[in-house]
């Protein structure tokens, strides 16, 4: 035979053999007994749950493509997203099989006959199995994967004090008894006030005490998970099949920073933009030494010669090397660092509560949040020469040159007229040019500061402010003011798009005046936007920027596309502008008809509208009143989540003159106005309470609080919240409440509770007494069902008596 013809013949017989170990499909099982071991990593065999949604078997470790690992999959996904594995830490061989002994035992055989499967999984009786459940438990015996998860808790899977402590693919971080978040197995950063006992596939956090919290998309059955990442932070994924990809629903930890091991020593973290990115910066007087951690540029050898500087919402977490003092006042705390030689630092309040930490021997775990309330103060060399970049609000930005001339002793012996006055006019010629000089080295730079800060993007505030924009920018952006959204008690909105395609909303504030102007209220003007822009919270409207220029004043919001909560709860007619139609405060597009919201949805907006009320009362750094609660007032985004808008423009409104300020004090919208704003009581976050009950109300009845119901009373007597509470709670039948439109799809069982909850909520905001009614934090408490409602008392309107 031919050297050609035995070289053709050899490339086909290659040809069948790969042809038909390629055409090998992969083998599926429903159960692994005895009679099936040995199972080679390389056999391209899987173990498949009867509902198709879990696989199990061996997978290839994307490090190391000749090692697997025994794990469980989602099968039905493109994304392959695996929750449990065996063997985390003893890589598989591919000659490493798995078996099932004749004596029951589960073993992975490795090269010295030490059993790799780490776990003591031996049968209780004849005819044990490997299977895989629907739930992704895989389950030997008396032996099952749920007591010892890896990263991943998956729904109905129960979370207790017997299993293996959920544990990061890092190793860094751990979730112990269901409760507490620990960074290197002992130093804890998150405590969760209850015990988690489970979640299911429709979004709901099971806790020990019967309470529970939601996910964003809660009430949909979808594919979910909770797992804890390498960033120590226990979020609950959920898979969207349209987009296909895994999307976050729920999360512990809302300020990334907050978790310990983000940043190493000596290190900041920070997160300015609220999203799941952080970076890690040195302090000033320190430079990197790595990835993530900081050294100091010059050391202290004598403590005497040392300095401290300012960080503004800096904190420093570390452990045993803090010292809790109360110091009677600033000076007392820092007197105190400075007798310690290995003190680095120390963090104080201005708030009158002593508070004073000192940093021992090292600092760990900074971090940078305007919700600390605290100032570091950074210990360096008196040498050192750089400055603090965390100033926050505390600074005034200095923008011109003193100007210092002195005038030369005149002669001893200088009686001539003349020469007196060359020397006062040169000496006023010279102040005069110097003067022109430093006015224009002023402007020069001022010029060269305002393009540098435009090409870099640096036209900010300290601290994060927001951003300032031109007349001439916003003018070009919303096409002349052309396209108009809205129309309001504070001014007009307007539709506009920014250069970098961000479409915005832009409100013109009304009662801006050239002699306003003149008073020097932009500062005052300045530090309101400023206050307002700081407040971040998921169901307020983020303020983006402001325009301050020639009597104008705008505000540039983000843009809420689906309009104000009224076009949907309110029938087609209640929203058309009458002569005693509330203005539109928010602002929305006039559409056509909106689709009707579902009971679940609207329980979703109530919440969140409620938590964002709570923010602004009890967890601002200043609180806020909103003083105009209404559903105008409240935008629903793309997934209906509400946002809050309006909130602390009443603060921007000028004053009116001193002859009408009986007149002026009135602020709000007739119908939800509480009833102190006509009386001579003081104004207290309570008026705001009265609102959202009214509002809270309308949301189940799908009707305004003016629209007269079925009922015997004249129409001067009628009042919304007394005719709601006798047909709940005298005639008990809250059905004749309930939005007519989609009152048939009301269900006693699934919806009675959450429908109780709202009422019962509204009653207790709507009483006429201000001390009568909760606190926002306690409605959200109450509409979450974290406390109990006790039947309230019936409402009345403030000038009409309870027997009536």
């Amino acid at each position: 035979m031919s050297p050609l013809v035995l070289s053709i013949f050899l490339v086909i017989f290659l040809t069948i053999i790969i042809s038909s170990s390629s055409a090998q499909k992969q083998k599926i099982i429903t159960s692994f007994t005895s009679s099936d071991s040995p199972w080679f990593p390389d056999q391209n065999q899987i173990l498949l749950s009867p509902n198709s949604t879990f696989a199990a078997g061996f997978q290839p470790l994307t490090s190391s493509p000749d090692l697997y690992s025994f794990s469980i999959w989602y099968y039905n996904i493109s994304v392959h997203t695996i929750v449990w594995s065996a063997s985390v830490k003893n890589p598989i061989n591919k000659t490493f099989p798995l078996v099932i002994t004749s004596s029951g035992q589960l073993r992975i055989n490795g090269s010295s006959g030490k059993n790799l499967w780490p776990f003591s999984s031996s049968r209780e009786a004849n005819g044990t199995e490997l299977s895989l459940k629907d739930d992704g438990n895989l389950v030997y015996g008396n032996w099952e994967s749920f007591d010892y998860p890896t990263n991943t808790i998956l729904p109905n899977q129960p979370i207790n004090e017997t299993q293996r402590p959920l544990t990061s693919t890092n190793g860094k971080y751990q979730l112990k008894g269901s409760k507490g978040l620990y960074f290197n197995s002992s130093e804890s950063y998150y405590n969760a006030s209850d015990l988690l006992l489970s979640f299911n596939d429709v979004g709901k956090i099971i806790k020990d005490n019967g309470a529970s919290s939601i996910t964003s998309d809660l009430g949909e059955t979808k594919l979910r998970r909770m797992t804890l990442g390498d960033d120590g932070n226990l979020v609950v994924y959920s898979f969207d099949p349209e987009s296909n990809q895994w999307t976050s629903v729920w999360q512990a930890m809302f300020e990334i920073c907050h978790i310990q091991g983000i940043c190493g020593a000596n290190s900041i973290c920070t997160n300015f933009d609220n999203s799941n990115s952080t970076s890690c910066v040195c302090p000033p007087g320190y430079s990197s030494i790595g990835e993530d951690s900081c050294k100091r540029n010059i050391p202290i050898n004598d403590p005497k010669h040392s300095k401290f500087l300012r960080l503004d919402y800096v904190l420093f977490r570390g452990s045993s090397d803090q010292t809790d003092l109360k110091a009677r006042n600033y000076a007392n705390c820092e007197e105190q660092c400075m007798r310690a030689p290995n003190c680095l630092g120390f963090s104080f309040k201005y708030d009158g509560s002593g508070y004073c930490v000192l940093q021992l021997d090292r600092l760990l775990y900074g971090y940078w949040s305007p919700g600390t309330e605290a100032v570091t103060f950074l210990r360096v060399s008196s040498s050192e020469n750089e400055t603090s970049p965390f100033i926050g609000m505390t600074n005034v930005l200095e923008t011109t040159c003193p100007v210092r001339i002195s005038l030369p002793e005149p002669p001893e012996e200088s009686n001539s007229t003349t020469r007196n006055i060359v020397i006062i006019s040169t000496l006023f010629a010279a102040e005069l040019i110097s003067g022109v000089f430093f006015f224009w080295a002023f402007l020069k730079k001022y010029v060269k500061y305002r393009d540098m800060a435009q090409t870099f993007g640096l036209e900010f505030l300290p601290a994060g402010g927001p951003k300032r924009f031109s007349y001439a920018e916003l003018k070009a952006a919303t096409n002349n003011f052309s396209n108009i959204i809205g129309r309001g008690g504070f001014g007009d909105v307007y539709r506009g798009e920014l250069p970098d395609h961000r479409v915005v909303a832009v409100k013109r504030l009304k009662n801006i005046t050239a002699a306003e102007e003149k008073k020097g209220e932009f500062r005052e003007f300045w530090a309101e936007v400023t206050i307002i822009a700081r407040m971040h919270h998921l169901n307020l409207v983020r303020l983006w920027g402001f325009c301050a220029e020639k009597g104008h004043r705008i505000l540039v919001y983000e843009y809420v596309p689906n309009g104000s909560l009224d076009k949907y709860i309110f029938r087609v007619g209640e929203n058309k502008s009458s002569a005693d139609e509330p203005e539109k405060d928010a602002y929305e597009e006039d559409t056509e008809r909106k689709p009707m919201l579902d009971w679940n949805i609207r329980y979703r907006i109530a919440l969140g509208v409620a938590r964002a009320i709570a923010y602004l009362h009890e967890e601002c750094l200043e609180w806020v009143l909103h003083r105009d609660i209404k559903p105008e007032n409240i935008l629903l985004g793309d997934d209906f989540c509400p946002k809050v808008a309006d909130f602390g423009l009443a603060k921007l409104k000028k004053k009116e003159k001193e002859n009408v300020v009986n007149i002026s004090r009135i602020q709000g919208t007739p119908g939800y106005m509480a009833p102190e704003w006509a009386k001579s009581d003081t104004i207290t976050p309570k008026a705001d309470v009265y609102s959202f009950g009214m509002v809270l109300l309308e949301i189940v009845s799908g009707v305004r609080n003016r629209e007269i119901q079925g009922s015997r009373m004249d129409s001067e007597d009628w009042y919304f919240p007394m005719w709601a509470f006798d047909k709940v709670f005298k005639e008990m039948n809250v059905e004749d409440i309930l939005d007519s439109q989609i009152k048939h799809t009301y269900d006693s069982r699934s919806h009675f509770d959450m429908v109780n909850r709202m009422v019962k909520t509204a009653m207790w905001c709507l009483q006429d007494q201000p001390e009568m009614r909760p606190s926002m934090g306690k409605v959200a408490k109450m509409l979450e069902g974290t406390v109990e409602i006790i039947e309230p008392k019936k409402p009345t309107i403030f000038f009409i008596s309870d027997d009536q």
